[in-house]
């Protein structure tokens, strides 16, 4: 029975997944877009997220620093980490969750292992658009108009035919 066994093992001892998961999560960071196997993308999801949500943490120097530390002793890497603090977290700020994107690629041609592309979804340019969170929530939200919207704009289109030609009627009665 799989009682209790919710952690996906990826085959791999303890310290071994460990590092494996340090390695993924400092590459992501690094690069914001990572291809490896399905199960490893999935995996590195769940690893990741909650130390991208640490750093969204404003509310003192200490809360700060000892999230830095909390977040170091997961990555074990001064460059992630900075990374992570200085230029994803800013981009993060506004976004509740979901902070990366698993992407299928298919099938490997040696193994037939499930790829994946697991990225960071506020580094997408194509999916974006170059939008950042705070510029799409400043815009005002433009409203939808429902079906009818054509009978008015040929109404309008109409009204201003006829006023063209009661101008050119009268421009003529000048003349």
């Amino acid at each position: 029975m799989r009682h209790g066994n919710k952690r996906k093992n990826l085959s791999r001892t303890a310290s071994h997944r460990r590092s494996l998961l340090m390695n993924l999560g400092c590459q992501l960071i690094t690069h914001k877009r990572i291809t490896t196997t399905l199960a490893k993308a999935k995996a590195l999801r769940t690893y990741i997220e909650p130390l991208i949500t640490k750093t969204k943490a404003t509310e003192s120097k200490e809360v700060i620093m000892h999230n830095h530390r909390i977040v170091f002793s997961y990555l074990n890497d001064k460059l992630a980490v900075k990374e992570l603090f200085t230029v994803v977290a800013p981009k993060v700020a506004g976004r509740p969750g979901g902070y990366t994107r698993i992407i299928k690629l298919g099938a490997r041609t040696g193994d037939n292992a499930e790829l994946a592309m697991i990225e960071l979804v506020d580094f997408n340019e194509i999916y974006g658009k170059g939008i950042s969170t705070e510029t799409a929530a400043a815009e005002p939200v433009k409203k939808t108009r429902r079906a009818g919207g054509k009978k008015k704009a040929a109404d309008e289109t109409v009204s201003e035919e006829t006023s063209t030609e009661a101008t050119a009627e009268e421009s003529t009665e000048e003349a």
